[in-house]
């Protein structure tokens, strides 16, 4: 996105402005993505660091056997490709777009010039990295030991928790079986959760997916979510 105002309000809103120093401020880049969109995937070569400033983001990882698991929804300010600009390595997860993002980005480039002896940035990448990994250590150990109801009801609150997302939180028949993998259960075990849920009144099906009908009680259920992370300005 070419619109030097909008980028220099979201640095202003997240006061970011100190984070970068005078001359990689000129680098960076504003960018947009739409729902469904791809970050980056877990394997693939990695090139730029970007903040996420608005929206929300999904983190999964990916298993040999083709299998995926749901890390966490992710909301400003999270940082995507921080790690692997660090270590010099390939993506470590896969990010996909929930809801449309904006992103301020800069080529890894550009930091190795400019940033890696500017002390604001190191300082921010140390604290939302370590931050990152004790959130995703903490949670993954205890994530698969909730109830599948859980699971899928603080799956159905994270993907239906924003204006940008279709009526009433629709999930599409074509992604449950990615869903399922997404929390960790059978797809014939979620088609039974669903059914229950349904009956209860939380959530309605039909021949285009799933419509949340009752996000309040699906927030009661899930106890908390389990699956978001956020973070602060700095």
């Amino acid at each position: 996105m070419k619109d030097l105002e909008k980028l220099n309000h979201y640095l202003r809103v997240h006061r970011l402005e100190t984070v970068f120093n005078e001359q990689l401020i000129p680098h960076l880049s504003l960018y947009r993505f739409e729902r469904g969109d791809f970050i980056c995937s877990q394997g693939d070569a990695a090139h730029y660091l970007y903040i996420l400033v608005k929206g929300k983001v999904k983190v999964y990882t990916n298993s040999s056997k083709g299998k995926t698991l749901i890390l966490s929804f992710r909301t400003p300010l999270d940082i995507i490709g921080g790690v692997e600009y660090v270590r010099g390595i390939d993506s470590v997860y896969t990010v996909a777009v929930v809801s449309p993002a904006c992103m301020i980005g800069v080529h890894y480039r550009w930091l190795e010039k400019y940033g890696k002896c500017h002390q604001p940035l190191l300082q921010f990448l140390l604290e939302h990295i370590t931050q990152t990994l004790y959130n995703e250590s903490h949670s993954l150990s205890i994530k698969l030991m909730y109830p599948v109801e859980m699971r899928l009801a603080s799956y159905l609150v994270s993907v239906s928790c924003d204006e940008f997302d279709l009526p009433y939180g629709q999930i599409k028949t074509s992604c449950l079986i990615n869903a399922a993998n997404l929390i960790g259960t059978s797809y014939r075990h979620l088609n039974r959760i669903i059914q229950r849920f349904c009956t209860d009144g939380l959530i309605e099906r039909n021949m285009d997916g799933i419509f949340v009908k009752d996000r309040e009680k699906l927030r009661a259920l899930a106890g908390h979510d389990i699956y978001e992370q956020t973070y602060s300005s700095i």
